[in-house]
């Protein structure tokens, strides 16, 4: 049985969503995969769940796009613990494109994870496949890195 793809309206396309926990580095923590219709707030649970605040319980601040604003998404994230969602926005004054403070770093982890073959395209047919090749490739970038700098 394959796993469904849904059609999100907003952004017109069919597939599924990736959310990715990172670290003040970008280097992962937690990853999910859900189709695409079900909306950001109601995925944020999947990624923030008790499994994630077990492995990294030093975690206080979450920082999140608009998509995680609103009751749902602080109910999922007080459900796991003391997490503290923080919505990050676009300042009022912005005009055209702006970088936003900490939603760069989640942003650079999928430009990182974009640059593999099997990521850059929706492939596969489970998503639970998807998640562990994002795992994956987030292993082969920080073994890269641990090579090019060895403590000795």
């Amino acid at each position: 049985m394959l796993d469904p793809q849904g059609f999100d309206a907003g952004k017109k396309i069919t597939g599924r969503k990736r959310h990715i926990l990172v670290d003040t580095l970008g280097l992962l923590l937690s990853v999910a995969v859900h189709p695409a219709n079900i909306q950001d707030r109601d995925g944020v649970a999947l990624v923030l769940d008790r499994r994630t605040r077990r492995l990294f319980p030093f975690i206080e601040r979450i920082y999140g796009h608009g998509g995680y604003q609103g009751p749902k998404a602080a109910r999922a994230a007080a459900k796991t613990g003391c997490w503290t969602i923080e919505i990050v926005g676009r300042r009022p004054t912005a005009v055209g494109f702006e970088v936003s403070p900490k939603r760069w770093i989640v942003e650079r982890t999928f430009a990182w994870l974009s640059r593999f073959r099997r990521l850059a395209r929706d492939f596969e047919r489970h998503a639970i496949t998807v998640a562990a090749f994002i795992r994956l490739a987030m292993i082969r970038i920080m073994l890269k890195r641990l090579v090019a700098n060895p403590s000795s």
